[in-house]
C-alpha cells in the first residue's frame, strides 16, 4: 500500500542560479567593491568626457594667475603657468588610465596565449615555456621599459606596448594553472573525441571557462601598469610635455611642494583613490568569483 506524503511537509527547492548570477549577488554583498566601482567608473567618465567642456590652453600662460592657491577661480588651484590644477589633472588621468588599460590589454593578450598553449600541451613544451618565463622574470624589466623609452623616443604608443610586454608572466602562470586543471575534465575529452583542433579548444572552449581568474587579476594589473607609467613619467622618461599624466603631474609637483602644496596632494590623492579602489575592486572580484565561497542561507 502506497503512503501519501503530506504536501504541506514537502520542502521547496532551491532556485539554482549560474557561476556569474552568484558572483554577482556575492559582490553586491560587498560595499567596498561596489563603492570601488562605482568610484572608478564616475572618475572615468570625468576624465574623458569633462575635459570636452573644460579646454586647456598649453600655449596660453597667464603668469598673473600662477601658484594661485584653490579657491572659487580654481577649484584645485593653479600651477607655475597659471594653468587650471583640476582641468591638467583631468587630462592626466586620461593619459594615466589609457596607459594602464592598453598595457593590460597588451598583457592579457600575450599571457592567456602564451599560458594557455603551454597549459594544453604540457610535457617538454611546457617546461620549455615555463623556464622562458623563469628567465624573464629574473631580468630588471624597470630597466628594460626605460632602454626601450630611450632607444625609441617618446612614443606614448610605445609606452603601451613596452610596459604590457613586461606584464604579462604572471598572467600567463595563472592561466596555465587554470588550464591544466581544465583540460582533465570531461567536455575537454569529448572535444578531444569530436577531432577538434587544438586552437579551437583552447581558445574557444577553455579560455571562456577560465575568465573569472582572468578578470580578477586584470583589476590588479591595471593600477601595477599606471604605477610603472607614473615611475616612468617621474623621472621624465614616460609622458612629454604638452601632454600631461598623473605621473608627471606629482612629479611636478614634488619639485614646487614648498611653494604650491595643492600641484603635489591633489594630484597625488587622485592617482592614490584609484589605485586603492582598483585593489579593492580587485578583491572584491576574487571573493565573488571564488567557487568555494559558501552560500549564506
Amino acid at each position: 500500500m502506497t503512503r501519501l506524503v503530506n504536501s504541506d511537509k514537502l520542502q521547496p527547492f532551491e532556485k539554482g542560479e549560474s557561476l556569474w548570477v552568484g558572483a554577482w549577488h556575492r559582490l553586491k554583498q560587498n560595499k567596498m567593491a561596489i563603492f570601488s566601482a562605482i568610484f572608478i567608473l564616475i572618475l572615468t567618465s570625468l576624465c574623458f568626457f569633462l575635459p570636452l567642456f573644460i579646454p586647456l590652453d598649453y600655449k596660453g600662460i597667464q603668469s598673473e594667475k600662477y601658484f594661485t592657491a584653490p579657491g572659487k577661480e580654481f577649484l584645485m588651484g593653479s600651477d607655475h603657468l597659471g594653468r587650471d590644477q583640476f582641468a591638467r589633472i583631468l587630462y592626466g588621468g586620461r593619459i594615466s588610465l589609457l596607459v594602464g588599460m592598453a598595457a593590460t590589454l597588451v598583457s592579457l593578450t600575450i599571457g592567456i596565449s602564451y599560458g594557455a598553449v603551454s597549459g594544453y600541451f604540457g610535457g617538454i613544451v611546457d617546461r620549455i615555456m615555463m623556464r622562458i618565463v623563469d628567465v624573464l622574470y629574473a631580468l630588471p624589466f624597470t630597466m628594460f621599459v626605460i632602454l626601450l623609452m630611450v632607444l625609441f623616443g617618446d612614443n606614448i604608443l610605445l609606452m603601451f606596448a613596452a610596459i604590457g610586454a613586461v606584464e604579462w608572466l604572471t598572467m600567463a602562470r595563472i592561466v596555465r594553472s587554470q588550464v591544466i586543471s581544465l583540460k582533465k575534465q570531461e567536455f575537454i575529452e569529448s572535444c578531444r573525441s569530436l577531432g577538434l583542433r587544438a586552437p579551437r579548444i583552447i581558445f574557444r572552449h577553455m579560455v571562456p571557462n577560465i575568465l573569472g581568474p582572468v578578470i580578477v587579476y586584470t583589476t590588479l594589473t591595471i593600477p601595477a601598469v599606471m604605477i610603472l607609467e607614473s615611475f616612468l613619467s617621474f623621472l621624465g622618461l614616460g609622458v612629454q610635455p604638452p601632454m600631461t599624466s598623473w605621473g608627471t603631474l606629482i612629479k611636478d609637483g614634488a619639485d614646487r611642494t614648498t611653494v604650491a602644496w595643492w600641484m603635489l596632494v591633489f594630484p597625488g590623492l587622485f592617482f592614490a583613490l584609484t589605485l586603492f579602489c582598483f585593489n579593492f575592486l580587485g578583491d572584491g572580484l576574487r571573493d565573488a568569483l571564488d567557487p568555494k565561497t559558501t552560500r549564506k542561507g
